[in-house]
């Protein structure tokens, strides 16, 4: 009896050791992102971990690197290993194939919604009470006004902020471009500084107190109110601005070097998903989903949107306004 109680415990111990799961795998990714991102994917970096680990039983650590959207995708181009990209418009992630081959040249088809997986708009903050009485685009090029904006030449979101003025500026000039572009030759007179990203230009404004409004993203603009206080800020919304669409991406010439593809890509999916878009539109993006959309509908105000593709596209803009010597360039007397 007692023979066979000591082999019956030796089984069962051999079947624990057999059946006992592989330890957890550590993994890691890197996401190279635009400006103003910083508190949006720390809340959904957190979230895809929780529902990783549950999925797989694995832990994913999430890596963050930011600034102006150019700069970004320069530095991916010239080595910066990113998994994933999550920038501020088409361009610049069509780049890293035009320039690097580092993904697909079709990498725009592998996600829905163009892999945007929210949309968002450019708006004005100004310091409380308006001293300016600053309500549209016309109001930025009055004497005396101090505009702060990032610099269309390392920055997406700048790039955003100028053609949403210079669709402001067709529409109310007979679609004249010579009128467009002395609009944006005053506004641009007008500026006070020109960061190398948007959340240096919400720094210069909000923290170091230049200029009196700043041009930016939606949800910048209400990170601003939430961190500095809306007794001191008020957001602006312009009667038309542009539809921005940043858009996301695997690197897959580096995936593929770490073995992360199937993770990179899944990290992307979840921005798609009821919690991501929840998140998203948390942190004032404007989220895809109808669902989520619609429970947040009262956040994001109406105003006439103009996409990119009615500008021309970005591959028109890019070169015709921010390539060397062009209306950018020109217009600001570089």
């Amino acid at each position: 009896m007692k023979k066979n109680l000591t082999q019956i415990l030796k089984t069962l111990a051999l079947g624990v050791v057999l059946y006992t799961p592989a330890w957890a795998a550590e993994l890691n990714l890197l996401n190279v992102s635009y400006d103003p991102t910083r508190e949006l994917y720390k809340e959904y970096n957190e979230a895809f971990g929780k529902y990783w680990q549950a999925k797989t039983g694995d832990h994913v650590s999430v890596n963050q690197s930011h600034g102006g959207g150019g700069k970004q995708a320069r530095a991916v181009i010239d080595g910066l290993e990113a998994d994933v990209v999550t920038l501020a418009l088409a361009y610049d992630i069509d780049q890293l194939y035009i320039r690097g081959k580092l993904l697909p040249q079709n990498w725009q088809s592998q996600l829905p919604n163009n892999s945007s997986p929210y949309t968002s708009t450019i708006v004005f903050v100004v310091r409380k009470d308006n001293p300016q009485k600053i309500k549209d685009w016309d109001d930025l090029i009055k004497t005396g006004v101090g505009i702060v904006t990032p610099n269309p030449k390392t920055s997406g979101g700048a790039r955003w902020n100028y053609m949403a003025a210079w669709a402001y500026a067709l529409k109310h000039n007979a679609n004249s471009e010579e009128a467009a572009k002395e609009f944006l030759s005053k506004l641009y007179r007008n500026t006070s500084v020109l960061d190398t990203g948007a959340r240096g230009a919400t720094t210069s404004f909000a923290e170091r107190g230049i200029g009196d409004v700043l041009i930016t993203w939606e949800n910048e603009a209400y990170l601003v109110l939430k961190e500095f206080g809306a007794d001191k800020y008020e957001v602006v919304t312009p009667s038309l601005s542009i539809l921005t669409e940043p858009p996301v991406a695997v690197v897959e010439e580096v995936t593929r070097k770490h073995g992360t593809t199937a993770l990179a890509t899944e990290y992307l999916k979840y921005l798609y998903s009821k919690e991501g878009q929840e998140i998203i539109a948390k942190n004032y993006y404007r989220p895809i989903d109808k669902e989520i959309a619609a429970k947040y509908a009262k956040q994001f105000p109406n105003l006439e949107l103009v996409t990119i593709a009615q500008l021309g596209g970005w591959t028109e803009a890019q070169a015709k306004h921010f390539g060397d010597d062009g209306v950018f360039d020109k217009i600001y007397g570089q």
